[in-house]
């Protein structure tokens, strides 16, 4: 089973989430992988301490120009939907950071002025922290696509039984390549207008593309509400409340998790557990 955990925002609490429960499987003996796909701020090393086993560097094809061969027919330039090309006075300029790796610009090149090069995009890091399997990845600084690196994090942990994906914020292309395949998406909120206004973004994602998906509520309070007026419109299952808790603040500061130093908040990533293995997509 795939478990994705998602979110409209930033900060509402993806990460404690994904490590509790990942955490948790793997103290229940299940063949778990915790597969951190936020690669452009991975942060769930900082609390599960894994040791690294292998770390393998990602790369892309990208388009290198040949000028000696070029007739400047400009072909390379029409197909190129991200203007990743430029032709001036019958010369390429290649600008990679624009580029989506689709090949149509070398492939449709009858002079071959254009060569197939690899550009490196990030790494991958697999590790062990006990019982548990994780994988995340590090994109490359200045690196503007994640996507493929997303990919490649997801690719490596298709030999476990569960996989809890701990996704990119926001709605765009990260947070759409983290929860492809998922068999279930959490969408975690807090009781704020802006938790309100982005988890309307990520239920709107996710109804469109026909997932089943639940919300759980980070830092519960007497704002539970917003939250839970919104979801009896958008019929959605409230699976799980964590309780806006000094506690919490404390120890996650401190990197721990939670379940392990404060085992009375178990029983909820317990029932959320349960609630999350009777529907699957």
């Amino acid at each position: 089973m795939k478990i994705a955990i998602a979110s409209g925002k930033g900060g509402t609490g993806k990460s404690t989430l994904a490590v509790n429960l990942a955490y948790l499987l793997s103290k229940m003996n299940k063949n778990v992988c915790l597969l951190d796909c936020d690669v452009e701020e991975p942060n769930c090393h900082i609390f599960l301490k894994p040791e690294i086993k292998s770390t393998q560097k990602i790369f892309l094809p990208v388009p290198e120009a040949d000028n000696e061969k070029c007739t400047g027919c400009g072909k390379c330039t029409e197909i190129c939907q991200f203007n990743s090309l430029a032709l001036i006075k019958n010369s390429i300029m290649v600008f990679p950071e624009l580029c989506h790796n689709c090949g149509g610009c070398w492939r449709i090149c009858s002079e071959k002025a254009l060569v197939k090069a690899q550009k490196e995009i990030g790494e991958v890091q697999e590790a062990k922290s006990g019982n548990l399997h994780f994988i995340h990845g590090k994109t490359k600084i200045a690196e503007p696509m994640s996507p493929p690196l997303i990919n490649a994090v997801k690719e490596k942990g298709n030999s476990a039984d569960v996989e809890i994906i701990d996704c990119p914020p926001g709605t765009s292309c990260p947070m759409i390549a983290a929860i492809e395949g998922a068999d279930y998406v959490i969408l975690v909120t807090e009781p704020t207008p802006f938790g309100l206004y982005d988890l309307k973004l990520a239920v709107d994602v996710v109804k469109k593309l026909k997932f089943n998906a639940g919300i759980v509520i980070n830092k519960s309070s007497y704002n539970d509400h917003l939250i839970e007026d919104f979801a009896a419109k958008k019929n959605m299952e409230i699976l799980a409340k964590i309780p806006d808790d000094k506690k919490i603040a404390e120890y996650y500061s401190t990197g721990g998790i939670i379940i392990e130093k404060i085992p009375e908040y178990k029983e909820i990533f317990e029932n959320l557990n349960e609630r999350i293995s009777n529907n699957k997509r």
